[in-house]
């Protein structure tokens, strides 16, 4: 037996022999535990379960727990008053023939035809009414258990699809971020291909080396710092064939920083957008300052480089709007980066992660 069924058992099994037993607790004060009561308890009960039982089989037969509440509310509303009407016909026939209607209901029932058939009527609307009740509340017992669960499986299927819809965006970023390093890289190289072929022969292998190192690192969301900061020294090194004294490296690196998770990339990509945007552009050249501190609980990634912003805010180009995407799907509103112009000929790259508490 599937354990929806066997709970749903386990439910009827409570809620009719609570019932019963406080039916029973109530003849017992009254002083009215008598074989003919347990025998009408027992006729209500079987009838309760049974057709309470049948309700459940057309509700799901009809698929309507599937539509909309306000058809919900008024089918469970004409089900349980149909229900109550049928059951309280067959729970008076019932007493009827096992002798168990009480002596004024008896006199009643004078077999004549118009006041039999009268007397039987009002029997049943009567009992109707009961049923009516106890239908109505197991109907909504049973009617409130499925919307909380059907509320929660939507809350959780929101979830898990918001969490997929993550998950393939910083797939997607990822995958734009390779493809936009290796054009660029290659560009580079090109420069080396007629000038310097030696060199060109090591740029070569030191691009192999990062291609290596991003593979490894594109298969996780996140990667120590060190691991990233390779990355950054090898690309560094290839850009420095090229520009040759035009461009000027320096790190400021704490080593309580080297273990920190950082996304993948993140970190090359800023470098390489200072490269792009900053030095190349620059007659004399530059610098590229690549800081890592620890500061009020925050993972502090800044990247400087020679430049102007000449007005322009970040966000712009797909190296800075795949930080702060990506930055926005790992931590929410928890890290922060921003571009900004910090001297007058400097322009800075920040970015803000948290450090965990048990770090």
């Amino acid at each position: 037996m599937r354990f929806g069924n066997t709970r749903y058992w386990l439910f009827q099994f409570i809620g009719w022999g609570s019932f019963a037993l406080i039916n029973t607790f109530f003849a017992f004060s009254f002083d009215r535990l008598t074989p003919e009561f347990f025998k009408r308890l027992g006729v209500f009960l079987v009838l309760g379960v049974l057709f309470s039982h049948l309700m459940r089989v057309i509700i799901l037969r009809f698929g309507l727990l599937q539509k909309n509440l306000n058809t919900q509310i008024l089918q469970f509303f004409i089900i349980t008053f149909c229900l109550a009407l049928v059951v309280s016909y067959f729970s008076v026939e019932a007493l009827i023939t096992f002798n168990l209607i009480k002596k004024d209901e008896v006199d009643l029932l004078a077999r004549t035809d118009v006041s039999y058939w009268v007397s039987k009527l009002l029997l049943v609307l009567s009992s109707a009414f009961s049923y009516f009740i106890l239908f109505f509340i197991w109907s909504l017992i049973y009617f409130v258990y499925h919307y909380v669960a059907k509320s929660r499986k939507q809350q959780m299927d929101t979830l898990q699809l918001e969490s997929l819809v993550k998950e393939l965006e910083l797939k997607t970023i990822k995958a734009h971020i390779n493809p936009h390093f290796i054009f660029n890289s290659l560009n580079s190289i090109r420069a080396l291909v007629d000038e310097n072929p030696e060199r060109a022969r090591r740029a070569i292998t030191e691009l192999s080396n990062i291609l290596r190192s991003s593979m490894q690192a594109d298969k996780a969301e996140a990667v120590a710092f060190q691991k990233e900061l390779y990355i950054v020294k090898d690309y560094l090194a290839l850009e420095n064939m090229r520009f040759e004294d035009r461009l000027k490296i320096e790190y400021q690196v704490d080593d309580n920083t080297l273990a920190l998770p950082v996304p993948p990339m993140m970190l090359q990509t800023l470098v390489e957008n200072a490269i792009k945007h900053g030095i190349s552009k620059q007659i004399h050249g530059g610098v590229v300052r690549v800081i890592s501190t620890i500061k009020n609980n925050f993972h502090e990634l800044l990247v400087q480089n020679t430049g102007y912003l000449n007005g322009h805010v970040s966000g712009e180009g797909f190296g800075l709007s795949s930080t702060t995407n990506r930055l926005n799907l790992l931590y929410g509103n928890k890290a922060k980066f921003e571009i900004k112009q910090a001297s007058p000929s400097l322009v800075e790259a920040k970015v803000l992660i948290p450090v965990e508490a048990d770090y």
